[in-house]
């Protein structure tokens, strides 16, 4: 390695990384899994496939302009058991002893309920080593909420060490994403004041006025994914299991007469009575909605209207948002938390027109590609290993369009409209 780079902690399947080389700059990513590191590979990113908690920090000594981190969260996410919090003391305990030069974290690591909680505490090991050099110029951390805390610990030792700081939580559907997802940021800077970054959306948008420039409304997941355009990424309906590779949830046999239907023309919307257009892309599995099915606003023959809307989990109170809203925050890992599109009724059709149950089409597991999309990747981006594999990583991923409004400003640099293509 030769010149400043940024330094990327737990660097997943390429969140910041996907972000890092659309502004241009050189990145080293550590990361352990497997398939993280063949997704990053594919992608064209440096990766060092190691335990950061195990390597050493002296060889980035003197070239690291900034460091990046986004510990695994799954001991703190709502998703899981949150032992984090039950071990959040000792965390503590290990960021104040690595910052003062005592390494306790394998007498600490002992007393944790979950042993993934003291990942939170290796960003300190390497901001402690690197500040013997004078390193590095700029620190973003990112986590779910709940590590907000921890965060402003972090923040505390980095001003002593001559840091501007800001902590607090943003959300990824303020900067574009089409995602309401929530998380824990801390900023740090030796050389400019540490601010977040300006939103560029709000969720009912705001008009250019003497005060400033406007922002654009929340983005809508039928809007990143193209739905209602004359070309772009449509939903996919697939054969095989979920991202936990389970079954589906009815026969295969059901989805193929439904796609088969759907290639002839032959089959309707059960309210609006339209056929949809055909498929898109030779394949019989893809079939693009028609503007009913992507907008509530349409007026149609049977005088209902209805709108697919993506679950975010098969739990009782999982969110359910119209594909008018971003989806809510997106994650993976077990068959509880698998995905799907599901027509949702906007307005009830008149009595006089009938329907048959053979006519409602089924729910649609979420594609890895859709969920990309949704994360802020490209529809093209090389997601690589099995459904499952790939699910994880999307899940656990950071938008890379957030990440590079939290970039940005550390290199002078402004995000535009054209920097990140979602639906192509």
């Amino acid at each position: 390695m030769s010149g400043p780079l940024v330094l990327d902690l737990f660097a997943g399947p390429g969140g910041w990384g996907h972000a890092l080389r659309v502004l241009g700059v050189r990145e080293v990513g550590l990361e352990w899994d497997e398939w993280a590191c063949k997704t990053r590979a594919a992608a064209g990113q440096s990766t060092i496939r190691t335990d950061v908690a195990r390597y050493p920090v002296a060889p980035f000594a003197g070239r690291v302009r900034g460091c990046i981190v986004s510990p695994p969260c799954q001991a703190w996410s709502m998703a899981g058991k949150r032992l984090g919090l039950v071990d959040q003391p000792l965390v503590h305990q290990a960021v104040a002893d690595l910052a003062a030069g005592r390494d306790t974290r394998a007498k600490l690591l002992t007393a944790c309920r979950d042993p993934r909680s003291l990942l939170a505490a290796e960003p300190m090991r390497y901001l402690a080593a690197l500040h013997q050099t004078g390193e590095p110029e700029w620190v973003l951390l990112e986590e779910v909420p709940d590590v907000l805390p921890l965060w402003r610990q972090y923040a505390q030792i980095l001003r002593s060490w001559g840091f501007s700081t800001w902590t607090g939580i943003l959300n990824a559907a303020d900067y574009g994403v089409p995602q309401t997802r929530r998380r824990a940021i801390l900023i740090a800077s030796r050389i400019r004041t540490a601010t977040p970054p300006e939103p560029t959306h709000a969720r009912h948008g705001e008009p250019e006025s003497l005060f400033g420039p406007g922002r654009a409304r929340w983005v809508s997941m039928a809007e990143a994914l193209g739905w209602g355009r004359t070309d772009g990424p449509v939903p996919t309906v697939c054969a095989g299991g979920g991202p936990g590779g389970g079954p589906e949830p009815f026969p295969s046999g059901s989805r193929k007469t439904l796609a088969d239907a759907r290639t002839r023309g032959a089959w309707k919307h059960p309210e609006c009575r339209t056929t949809p257009p055909q498929p898109i892309r030779s394949t019989p599995r893809a079939v693009r909605p028609c503007a009913c099915m992507a907008e509530s606003a349409a007026s149609c023959p049977g005088g209902g209207t209805w709108q697919w809307a993506l679950r975010s989990n098969s739990q009782a109170h999982a969110s359910v948002r119209p594909v008018t809203k971003p989806a809510a925050t997106l994650f993976f890992g077990n068959r509880a938390n698998e995905c799907v599109w599901t027509p949702t009724p906007v307005t009830p059709a008149r009595q006089d027109a009938p329907q048959t149950e053979a006519e409602v089409p089924p729910p649609i597991r979420i594609t890895d590609t859709e969920a990309g999309i949704l994360q802020s990747f490209p529809a093209d981006y090389p997601w690589q290993g099995n459904k499952s594999q790939r699910f994880s990583q999307i899940g656990n991923a950071v938008p890379p369009l957030l990440a590079a409004h939290l970039i940005a400003p550390h290199l002078q640099r402004a995000v535009t409209r054209d920097d990140f293509v979602l639906a192509a």
